[in-house]
């Protein structure tokens, strides 16, 4: 009956040992469990294995210890990079591990994350679809935002016949249900990124939802983790 906890552990990638934290729930909860991948923004890169855990999804996390029905796993991205190439294959890496040494289900594994890592819940799920029952990209985006070339972080190729990128990751990925969130008055990731991405998956007839917080700046991460509702949809998501 003991509330659930975060641990530590490590993965080596490409010759380089990345920390990680997975928050494992109640012993007292049936398994195997539903699996949530949260990937932080740019404010959590590092190396110390922690502060990836104290934005976004780890402090509601934290605040719901006792009840939080699944295992969230918590990589970290080196300063000054991306969730593309290995830091993307690390990732999925601490995926991989907390599943098996924790009883994860592959089969109910969702994707989420917030401002880069919003992004990087876009390039993660064009790169490995199969692996993902849902996505939340909250924040996030699909082309370089003007006001931060600096989140370059995911191109997405377009086609002769598919020339828009939204449109391009939408054909892609339309069989993953996704609920995206974002603020209306964002001023470093543009709330259009979430708009266009959600226009181009309802025109492939994805199952998608999208809530957009009207009072909401940049910080959207806070208000969508609290949105009861995003729960109870997703853990009832499966591939």
């Amino acid at each position: 009956q003991a509330p659930g906890r975060f641990v530590r552990r490590t993965v080596e990638v490409g010759g380089h040992r990345y920390a990680y934290q997975v928050f494992v729930p109640t012993a007292a909860l049936p398994r195997p469990l539903p699996v949530v991948l949260f990937l932080h923004g740019s404010g959590e890169r590092g190396s110390d294995g922690d502060k990836q855990t104290h934005a976004g999804l780890g402090p509601y996390v934290r605040a719901h210890a006792a009840d939080f029905p699944a295992l969230v796993v918590f990589p970290q991205s080196p300063e000054g990079t991306s969730w593309e190439g290995d830091v993307a294959t690390m990732a999925l890496a601490t995926l991989d591990a907390a599943t098996a040494e924790f009883d994860g289900d592959p089969r109910r594994t969702s994707l989420t994350g917030m401002s880069r890592g919003g992004y990087g819940t876009w390039s993660l799920a064009l790169r490995a679809p199969e692996r993902f029952a849902a996505l939340v990209p909250v924040c996030g985006g699909i082309t370089p935002p003007g006001t931060r070339p600096d989140l370059n972080s995911l191109q997405v190729e377009s086609t002769r016949n598919t020339p828009d990128p939204f449109d391009a990751a939408a054909q892609r990925l339309r069989d993953i249900p996704s609920w995206l969130f974002h603020g209306a008055r964002d001023d470093v990731v543009p709330p259009e990124q979430s708009r266009r991405m959600y226009a181009a998956l309802q025109r492939v007839g994805a199952d998608v939802r999208y809530t957009e917080f009207p009072d909401a700046n940049h910080n959207s991460w806070d208000a969508a983790y609290a949105t009861q509702a995003l729960w109870s949809w997703l853990f009832a998501q499966r591939r």
